[in-house]
């Protein structure tokens, strides 16, 4: 059986959280490096992917791995629900309450041990929808 590791704050960890906190956006490892680019010029891509599942298997960040896309991150490591645009693949937290309802019927109806649940709602964001529609018409 394996030790845990220690967990070492590193400046570049502390540096891709920062950037990972101000946002309200989920971004790939790819836009989290441009981000810490700016203050860290000389970091690399793998020390943004090493780093981002690190401080994610330490509770710190969250990893969003939907079916179908890219990771995402997201520097709000609390339980909370996401809404993703179908057309774009945008994501941002839906600020509402614990869902306890769904988690209590499925603790009658399974042995399992409930952990945690991930819960994903999609539709297509007010920029989508107005570009679908077209904007404005013209009168003829």
């Amino acid at each position: 059986m394996s030790t845990p590791r220690k967990f070492m704050m590193t400046r570049q960890r502390r540096v891709i959280l920062e950037e990972l906190r101000k946002l309200e956006s989920h971004p790939s490892a790819d836009e989290v490096y441009e981000m810490a680019r700016q203050r860290l010029p000389r970091i690399s891509l793998g020390t943004v992917y090493r780093n981002l599942e690190i401080l994610s298997e330490y509770g710190m960040i969250r990893k969003l791995e939907l079916v179908g896309t890219q990771k995402r991150f997201d520097g709000n490591a609390r339980d909370h629900y996401h809404v993703r645009c179908i057309r774009c693949g945008g994501m941002e937290d839906v600020h509402i309450g614990p869902l306890t309802t769904i988690e209590n019927a499925l603790r009658e109806v399974t042995d399992y041990e409930i952990i945690g649940s991930r819960l994903e709602f999609i539709g297509v964001c007010p920029q989508c929808r107005k570009e679908v529609q077209g904007g404005p018409r013209e009168e003829d």
